[in-house]
This record gives C-alpha cells, sequence and structure tokens, in this order.
C-alpha cells in the first residue's frame, strides 16, 4: 500500500501508481499533509478511483467529446456546410442534455431506443428518423477509431410516408404570377422562372447567362448555391437542360436586355440571405391564395406539368429528379394515375 508516514514532517504521504491498460505507460497521484492514517487509507482509495477515472476518459470519452471530434471528422470528409450544421446542431440540442455525463462505452441500444421513441415522441417520424442516423453516423466513427468495440445503435422502423407537398393549381399560378407582374413586384422574375422550369431555389440564384440560349430557348443547370456552402454542383452532381417555353421569353428577354452581371436574375438581399420562402408567403397571403414554401413552386410545375399529359420521364429529366419514387409523389398529387379509370361506370 502507498502509504508512508514522515516523521520530520509528522505527517502521511500517499501515494497510488498504475501503467495505463492500453498504452502501458506509468502513471501515479500522490497526496501529502495528511494528519491520521484513518485518512490516508481513505485517500488511497480515492486515488485508486480517480486513476481509473483518468484511464477510463482516455479509452472511453465523454459522449460530447466524442461528437465534437466526430464533427471535425465528418467536415475533414469534404460535407457540405448546412449537411454539417444539421447534424451539430441536432445533436447538440437533442444529445448533450441527455448524454452530457456519459461515456461512449455506457450508452446501451436500450438508451438509444428509449431516447428515439420516447424522449422524441413529440417529434415528426422523419425527424427522430434522422436523428437515429446522427447518432448512428457517431458510433460508427467511434468504432473506426477504436473508441468502442461495436454500434449500439438499434435497427427501428419508422412510418414516414409520403405526404404529397403542398401546390399551387394552375388558375392560382396564372393569379400569382399576373398580380406579381402588375404590381412590378421584385421578385416576379425569379417567381416566374420557377413556375415555368422547376429550377431549385439555389439553381435560379446561380444561374449565369453563359449557360443561357436564347435562340434556342435552352438553359444549361450546371450548379447551385446556399448561403452556407456557397456555389456548388447541382444536387444530382449532373448537368441538365431546361427548355424555356414560349410564354417566358419575354421575361427572358427583358432580363437579358437589362442585364448588369454574369447572372441572370437579380441579387436581391433577402434571397442571398435565405428569406425567399417568407417574401413568398407574405404575398401569397395578401392574395389569399395558399400558403407554399419557395420549393413547392417546383412541386407545383411538376404537377401542372403531369396533369397535361406530359410524360413522366421527361418531367424528370428536365427538374433533374433520377428518383423514380420521388416522381410517384407528383403523379399522385395530380391525379393522372387514375384519369380516365370511372369512365365505363354507369348505375343509371
Amino acid at each position: 500500500m502507498g502509504i508512508k508516514y514522515d516523521e520530520d514532517k509528522k505527517y502521511y504521504v500517499v501515494t497510488y501508481s498504475r501503467r495505463h491498460p492500453l498504452t502501458k505507460e506509468p502513471r501515479s497521484l500522490r497526496r501529502q499533509g495528511i494528519k491520521t492514517k484513518y485518512e490516508a487509507e481513505r485517500v488511497h482509495k480515492e486515488l485508486i478511483i480517480k486513476l481509473a477515472d483518468k484511464f477510463n476518459e482516455a479509452v472511453h470519452p465523454y459522449w460530447p467529446e466524442v461528437v465534437k471530434k466526430f464533427l471535425v471528422h465528418f467536415a475533414n470528409r469534404g460535407i457540405a456546410n448546412n449537411t454539417l450544421i444539421n447534424y451539430k446542431s441536432s445533436l447538440e440540442a437533442h444529445t448533450f442534455p441527455k448524454w452530457e455525463g456519459a461515456r461512449i462505452n455506457e450508452i446501451t441500444t436500450s438508451n438509444i431506443r428509449d431516447f428515439i421513441i420516447e424522449d422524441l415522441s413529440n417529434f415528426s417520424e422523419a425527424h427522430r428518423k434522422s436523428m437515429l442516423k446522427f447518432i448512428r453516423a457517431v458510433f460508427r466513427y467511434a468504432v473506426e477509431e477504436d473508441i468502442i468495440q461495436r454500434d449500439p445503435t438499434p435497427k427501428l422502423k419508422f412510418k414516414t410516408g409520403e405526404k404529397i407537398k403542398k401546390v399551387l393549381k394552375e388558375n392560382e399560378v396564372k393569379i400569382f404570377l399576373k398580380e406579381a407582374k402588375e404590381k412590378k413586384h421584385e421578385w416576379f422574375p425569379i417567381w416566374a422562372l420557377a413556375c415555368f422550369t422547376g429550377m431549385r431555389n439555389g439553381e435560379l440564384y446561380a444561374l449565369k447567362w453563359e449557360r443561357v440560349d436564347l435562340k434556342k430557348r435552352m438553359m444549361v443547370v450546371s450548379s447551385s448555391w446556399t448561403k452556407e456552402n456557397g456555389y456548388k454542383e447541382t444536387k444530382s452532381g449532373d448537368d441538365r437542360v431546361v427548355e424555356i417555353a414560349k410564354s417566358l421569353m419575354p421575361i427572358m428577354q427583358e432580363l437579358y436586355n437589362k442585364r448588369t452581371d454574369e447572372f441572370v436574375l437579380p441579387r436581391i438581399n433577402e434571397w442571398t440571405t435565405g428569406c425567399q420562402a417568407y417574401v413568398l408567403k407574405d404575398f401569397l397571403k395578401e392574395l389569399k391564395l395558399p400558403l407554399i414554401r419557395f420549393h413547392d413552386l417546383r412541386a407545383t410545375w411538376a404537377t401542372i406539368m403531369l396533369s397535361k399529359g406530359i410524360e413522366p420521364i421527361k418531367i424528370m429529366s428536365m427538374g433533374g429528379w433520377k428518383d423514380l419514387k420521388t416522381m410517384q409523389i407528383y403523379v399522385r398529387k395530380s391525379g393522372i394515375h387514375i384519369q380516365g379509370i370511372t369512365d365505363s361506370l354507369n348505375f343509371f
């Protein structure tokens, strides 16, 4: 036992030494100035526990520490900033209060299951599914770094469903664009291109004149933009060709004649700061039209095109969808999958 009495100084000196279980490096803790043997024995026990905790902390750090290291690792892999921000904010907001004092090896499968099912019960199925994905990513990183031996994340099923997105009907789009044009709303050309092309918000922002051929009525969508990531490739990673509708040509020609830089659409401050949804909803509210998000203009374009009998494969090509499953959502919204099935019914 590392307890010695110093005759000259008239107090006990307590030491405890042990080798690290993995690195085998020796570590020691020492306390002195202890008056009684009873107190010295108590301190010795405390040193044993404290050194064990230090070793455990090095081998199995606390959950927040692993999350922070994971986020650095995640960023170094070239992950988009908005994705990184989503992981960071979600993990910190939801898991830190729950597991702030838990070492990563102490978090069990049942802990994670209870957290997702019970603690996040007030959140949507889609949000809980995302949280499980974020947590799994951290544990897989910990396994790769030999911090833990296995990933305890459970497999859970979520009833996320395929919600049909909110859209404007064709007559509502006509009212919307007519009013925006007559009021000379600064967002009119942006909304017009969104409704006529189905392009994503970031693709519209990044569109340059060098990618537009007014004679052929064609545009090449090759890049996108977000305030978090700046300019980058499109969501699918591929370039695609978009046809300019004949009724859109006068707007495009006017934009070209008034151009002041390389971009097709005006640089509006609310757009640059990501407030496009708020501006759109305010205007729709003023017109007493359904309140939709800016991104829903894309769904509006797709459903109207489908309702006009345009082949889904062509709409997928121009809209930049690769997943037929996603397109089926718009097919159901447009109703073309059931058109004509009651034509033969006649009970009278």
